[in-house]
């Protein structure tokens, strides 16, 4: 089989080995597009604000705990705001790797690509997972240019790296 970076397939006899590259790989991605995602937060927050942010995983946590319960909790609290942002991180990360080999069209252009799944997690953020959680959301404000701000740091902090990740591990595994 020729191999070329857009031709990516994942073997269908994939040995222990090959399992394990996945998951550590995924694991890896998701560690650095989800520490990337989580500090870009706070520092979004500080430039607004002035102040470190404390709230932010509190906020996270009330997604399940609802706003009242989480503004009086502890670190055990943020602890739980910090699983879940690593976990939402994580299925992101592992349904793009899922995708990737499956899906022609997101080995064409890697940037491009990587411009629309961040575009696409946002989009399930606000507009399934968000709303169905706990936390009072307003839809997002289109006229704020914060919004395309927001996107453009969001695309390079996480929808990059979720995508050259995945690009570079099927590199390897045909390698």
């Amino acid at each position: 089989m020729s191999t070329t970076e857009s031709s990516v397939t994942i073997p269908l006899n994939r040995s222990h080995a090959s399992s394990q590259a996945f998951g550590k790989a995924v694991l890896l991605v998701t560690a650095i597009a989800g520490t990337l995602d989580i500090i870009a937060a706070h520092l979004q927050m500080w430039a607004a604000t002035g102040k470190f942010p404390t709230t932010i995983l509190k906020a996270i946590a009330a997604g399940a705990l609802g706003v009242q319960r989480a503004k009086q909790g502890g670190v055990g609290t943020m602890a739980l705001g910090l699983f879940f942002h690593f976990f939402i991180s994580f299925a992101f990360t592992l349904l793009f790797f899922l995708l990737f080999p499956r899906v022609a069209v997101l080995r064409k252009n890697l940037y491009m690509v990587g411009t629309a799944y961040a575009l696409f997690t946002w989009a399930m953020m606000n507009y399934i997972v968000v709303p169905l959680s706990a936390l009072p959301w307003p839809s997002p404000n289109f006229a704020n240019k914060q919004l395309y701000i927001g996107w453009v740091i969001f695309t390079l902090i996480f929808g990059l790296p979720v995508v050259f990740g995945a690009a570079r591990f099927y590199r390897q595994q045909q390698a």
